[in-house]
């Protein structure tokens, strides 16, 4: 495919990028004592390397009070410039241009980190932070001001090629702007143009503090997607408003707030390119470049927004976290090489959403680039026979270090084809984009010619009659017996077996959740588009609570109740009769039960299939095992200890 459009150059402001694909800004963890810190270098370095023609960075904090994580950049310290100028050569090295974003949370900071008073326009509490803001004194915000400008000459000196002032999603400054949050009565509230009298101040005194000669841009929430909120038509006339002043090059769009995060990082759940009419919106009133993000995860879908135009610069986040080569495969013609992303969320929103480092669940070595990156990878030695059985996501990865490595390796799967438990993950409903994890890491192993035995289940003396050197096991995990008495019966049946097709439904299905996970509500919401009458009993706080932090708890919910799904929480079950489950309330402890079920379904996790690790183990061949087989968890720890496994064999 010809991408004439995605690898054309792009003039923003005094800065010439080589081609419209940005790594935007996105947090990471990954600061040290409030500065930047060596993981930084080598994570951007990575996605320079890989040919990214723009990186915007996490956002850095311009001021105390603006601590809305626990481990944000303090642009306003003249500390970090020496961090600023270690990132930036790395990056420009490979001739990648790179942002720094300039941030105050406002009402979305915590007063229980900074140990200081939230600043916001009201004392309005933020609909997930829950704190009280001080409403700013007018000196407040001049010091505000003050801040972002000592900040972006930071930047600046730091060597960044300009800075993108955040007005989106989670900053002050939309907060000042839409009347959802501000109820001001002064000169800064009230009418549209009070509301916009903080943006224009500060976008006028940073471009007097940095000068004409240095890139400055905005990161705008274009439609805040909730009644008495920014608009789409609204945030058109402040993007004309503040492209008036003279004072910016770029616009790069963002929607919705806290009030509606699944918007922000839409799983795969939410249409490909879901926010591109809002790009498209902005681009019909303002002439400055307008940047467009929102899974958009396909060199093939970017080139075509930027064909249609639709926007000037495309925002692939998550797709250079999953593969940091992203640009340079698309480039050189190697789509079939490119690791796409599946928006699972679980290791990049996931991870940050409680306050842990980044990470990938098809990407192991995301903040590890300088050591255990893949460029990084030491050929053997001494070249083994390997040999790995189990062709999940943890069992291919393994194939292909081992086989990069210089190994000699042949990969064993019991069933027909490759793929493990992600064969089933997919069938639940909305999960079919999960199977992508298995077209990526098919194309490896047979781009690299790794032997595939598919059909063949092989005991401890089979292995053991082929002579290897070594043997990883990553025979997975199955589901596990339930532990409730009268489990056993029939017309009882576990998710696999459901979405297998090896179950016989009746019409109304009592589903048990012990998971909290996709396995359950993916599973429940494929029983309900089968016309089933579901009702779902958990002893958690409620269905799905494991999905908060990916940012699918909201639309699980509210798909799980669209289509007739019913919920009691809080229960706990302790015996099935027939078809018919009896406990009680874990508040109350109220006994009660569920009857006039046809069905019944459970979701109760698994156990590790752990014998053919044991039958090897201490009989001669190097041993490993990796993914469920030591313990059942999700696809992110199978893929890490595969891939450290090829590492190390």
């Amino acid at each position: 495919m010809t991408f004439t459009f995605l690898f054309s150059p792009l003039t923003i402001g005094r800065v010439e990028v080589p081609n419209r694909i940005s790594f935007s800004a996105h947090l990471t963890n990954f600061a040290e004592n409030h500065l930047p810190s060596e993981r930084h270098v080598h994570y951007l370095a990575a996605r320079a390397r890989g040919g990214t023609g723009l990186i915007i960075t996490e956002e850095q904090s311009v001021h105390p009070t603006d601590r809305a994580y626990e481990k944000l950049i303090e642009a306003f310290r003249p500390d970090v410039i020496p961090g600023y100028r270690a990132i930036t050569r790395a990056v420009h090295q490979h001739e990648t241009k790179i942002f720094a974003q300039l941030n105050h949370n406002g009402q979305q900071c915590s007063g229980a980190l900074s140990r200081l008073p939230v600043w916001a326009p009201s004392p309005v509490p933020d609909v997930m932070a829950r704190e009280v803001p001080k409403a700013m004194e007018i000196e407040d915000i001049q010091e505000v001001i003050e801040y972002f400008c000592r900040s972006a000459q930071h930047a600046r000196d730091g060597g960044f090629d300009g800075a993108e002032l955040q007005f989106g999603h989670s900053s002050l400054v939309r907060q000042f702007m839409s009347p959802l949050t501000n109820y001001r009565s002064d000169e800064y509230g009230g009418s549209f143009d009070n509301r916009m009298r903080f943006a224009l101040e500060l976008v006028r005194a940073v471009r007097t503090t940095v000068g004409r000669d240095w890139t400055l841009g905005i990161r705008l929430c274009a439609d805040e997607m909730i009644p008495g909120g920014i608009t789409l038509d609204d945030a058109k006339v402040i993007a004309k408003e503040l492209e008036d002043t003279g004072c910016l090059d770029f616009m790069d769009l963002s929607l919705s707030t806290f009030y509606n995060l699944y918007l922000v990082g839409g799983t795969m759940h939410m249409p490909l390119g879901y926010a591109i009419p809002l790009s498209a919106g902005i681009k019909e009133v303002v002439r400055l470049p307008v940047f467009a993000t929102g899974r958009i995860n396909d060199p093939a879908l970017a080139e075509r927004v930027l064909a249609e135009g639709h926007a000037d610069m495309i925002g692939m986040v998550r797709s250079q976290i999953c593969d940091p080569d992203m640009a340079r495969k698309a480039r050189e013609g190697r789509l079939d090489e490119i690791r796409f992303c599946v928006a699972d969320n679980q290791m990049c929103y996931g991870r940050i959403g409680i306050n842990r480092t980044i990470g990938c669940i098809q990407n192991p070595a995301v903040g590890m680039e300088k050591e255990e990156g893949e460029h990084h990878l030491t050929p053997t030695r001494h070249k083994k026979r390997v040999v790995i059985v189990g062709g999940g996501p943890g069992g291919m990865w393994a194939a292909k270090i081992a086989t990069l490595r210089g190994h000699d390796v042949t990969l064993y799967e019991k069933a027909p084809q490759l793929g493990g438990q992600v064969l089933i993950a997919m069938k639940g409903a909305g999960r079919d984009e999960f199977g992508v994890i298995l077209r990526n890491e098919r194309n490896q192993l047979q781009r690299l010619g790794v032997p595939v035995e598919t059909g063949i289940e092989l005991s401890a003396e089979d292995v053991l009659d082929m002579r290897p050197d070594a043997v990883i096991v990553a025979t997975g995990s199955k589901p596990k017996p339930c532990p409730v008495n009268g489990c056993a019966g029939p017309g009882i049946y576990n998710v696999w077996q459901v979405l297998n097709g090896d179950a016989e439904l009746g019409e109304r299905i009592l589903f048990i959740d012990y998971d909290g996970h996709h396995q359950a509500t993916s599973t429940a919401e494929y029983l309900c588009e089968l016309g089933k009458t579901v009702h779902i009993i958990t002893s958690a706080l409620f269905v799905g609570a494991e999905l908060g932090p990916t940012q699918d708890l909201y639309l699980s919910r509210q798909r799980l109740l669209q289509k007739g799904a019913t919920f009691t929480p809080d229960f706990a079950v302790m015996e099935i009769k027939g078809t018919s489950a009896h406990g009680f309330d874990v508040y109350s402890n109220e006994w009660r039960a569920f009857e006039g079920f046809d069905t019944v379904v459970t979701a109760m996790g698994n156990d590790a299939d752990e014998t053919l690790y044991f039958a090897l183990k201490g009989r001669g061949p190097e041993l490993y095992r990796v993914g469920d087989c030591v313990a059942p968890r999700k696809v992110d720890s199978a893929v890490f200890e595969g891939y450290m496994a090829g590492r190390r064999v």
